[in-house]
């Protein structure tokens, strides 16, 4: 008897669409595909409260697209070579199908199909579970020379507004990265700014101020970091990085360390403190994570090779540590999670969900620096199994690399160059029930931005508002005396 009515409705369904089409926008003829829209967003899953879904049809002159819900038409729209939906309205859509799947009619008239061709109906579902208000993340041209030209932004995901949190003409055109958050807070994170004047700048709460860490305790900069869960500490590696350019090799560009070392930063003391396992010149570590719960550290660790000459010799292991909130110290023993050497490959970014059962990071065939590996893929294992997790759907022949978790552990942000090659793009894909559903491009208010747009997005993070920073503590910050 389900299937019978499963079958009705899909009739009187598809009965409606072409009456629609037919009564206003007719397409003289029809295709059992579904429309070769970009970005790609047949069959996927988006959240509840994400900015709309607007495609375009390459050639296309003109779009017809319709919306539904359990048979009642929520939505027409018609453009030119893509659609814009009005924000009011996608909202309502967004409410009326929350929890449910929502069917999408195209209708498309090209030069290969002057008269019109109507494509099969493809389905949307609506998450009723949320994404957070924004992310952040910074625009930076993809390769070395223009590294000047940079800064740290921020999108609303339920529109399209995006802002400048700063941008490096407000740091003497210094270098501006390494953004970390505490708990997804805009009130309470940090960001490095390198150059002339620069430091670590630590917004917490109402104070604004900026550190130089190379001066405090062991006289060790910062690099890569994570905030304690609790708000008290900042773990970070301490890097000598450099950079190497090949001719000879599909990857021009490998970065690399020289020694990594871990530090931790005491907050409310306002100094640096080091564990003597962690900071002598045989192992590097680099990329700390802090579990949710803050009881242990992640990091990843590799045995010192010759670089750049032994790059291909060098592959991280993850490994964790206990550690102690009422004092900052670190425990024993150090345990290995995944070793380079018995099971392959590179390690680089863990994140933990939130819920601490699953570790995503990035795998790559050797080093440090996965964005200039076109192996690069994304990964997961089950920290209570020790067992790796499907994520191939994920995945791409090109780079996948930075990655984070939503607040809620339904969604994922992670960073690709699967649409050209070159650029970084971010991608959006839900999970539930342990398994990922399939990624989709961040939506844009003209699709073809995300193809026109001549920088990359670098080290996306999920924030729970919208960070403010007021021009004037920023020009006091970065006066040069």
């Amino acid at each position: 008897m389900k299937v019978t009515l499963k079958i009705v409705h899909s009739l009187v369904l598809t009965l409606m669409f072409s009456l629609i089409a037919c009564q206003s926008h007719e397409a003289k003829d029809q295709s059992e595909l579904t429309p070769p829209i970009f970005p790609d967003y047949v069959g996927i899953t988006i959240p509840c409260n994400l900015s709309p879904i607007n495609f375009g049809i390459q050639d296309a002159s003109r779009i017809y697209a319709t919306f539904a819900c359990e048979g009642n038409v929520l939505l027409s729209i018609e453009g030119n070579d893509h659609i814009e939906i009005p924000l009011n309205d996608w909202r309502q859509v967004l409410s009326k199908c929350s929890g449910k799947e929502l069917q999408v009619l195209v209708s498309a008239w090209t030069s290969q199909a002057p008269d019109g061709i109507a494509y099969s109906p493809f389905k949307v579902t609506i998450s009723p579970d949320s994404i957070d208000s924004h992310v952040a993340y910074r625009l930076i041209p993809p390769g070395y020379e223009e590294w000047n030209k940079m800064g740290l932004y921020q999108r609303d995901l339920s529109s399209f507004e995006e802002s400048t949190v700063i941008h490096n003409s407000q740091n003497n055109n210094g270098c501006v990265n390494c953004h970390s958050f505490n708990n997804y807070s805009p009130n309470r994170f940090m960001f490095h700014a390198r150059g002339l004047g620069g430091g670590t700048v630590i917004k917490n709460g109402e104070d604004l101020k900026k550190i130089n860490l190379g001066a405090l305790g062991p006289n060790k900069s910062g690099t890569y970091p994570m905030w304690h869960p609790s708000g008290k500490y900042i773990v970070f590696s301490s890097n000598t990085t450099r950079q190497s350019f090949y001719s000879h090799c599909m990857d021009k560009i490998e970065v690399y360390d020289l020694r990594s070392d871990l530090i931790l930063y005491d907050v409310e003391k306002e100094d640096v403190y080091e564990d003597d396992r962690f900071k002598d010149s045989i192992n590097w570590e680099t990329f700390p994570a802090f579990s949710p719960d803050g009881k242990w550290l992640y990091f990843c660790t590799a045995k010192a090779v010759n670089m750049p000459s032994d790059v291909q010799k060098l592959r991280y292991s993850l490994v964790r540590v206990p550690f102690h909130e009422q004092d900052g110290s670190f425990g024993s023993p150090v345990d290995t999670i995944y070793s380079a050497s018995q099971q392959g490959g590179s390690i680089s970014f863990p994140r933990i969900s939130p819920d601490g059962k699953y570790l995503l990071y990035t795998w790559a065939q050797c080093a440090t620096f996965p964005i200039q590996h076109r192996e690069a893929d994304l990964r997961m294992i089950d920290l209570a199994t020790g067992d790796s997790i499907d994520t191939s759907i994920l995945n791409s022949p090109e780079t996948e690399s930075y990655h984070s978790w939503s607040h809620n552990g339904k969604w994922i942000v992670f960073s690709s160059r699967r649409i050209d090659s070159r650029y970084t793009r971010l991608f959006i894909a839900p999970f539930k029930d342990g398994k990922f559903g399939k990624p989709f491009l961040l939506p844009q208010k003209d699709p073809s931005y995300n193809e026109t747009l001549l920088y990359s997005y670098n080290i996306p993070e999920f924030v729970n508002g919208k960070i403010v920073l007021s021009k004037d503590q920023l020009s006091e910050l970065f006066i040069v005396e």
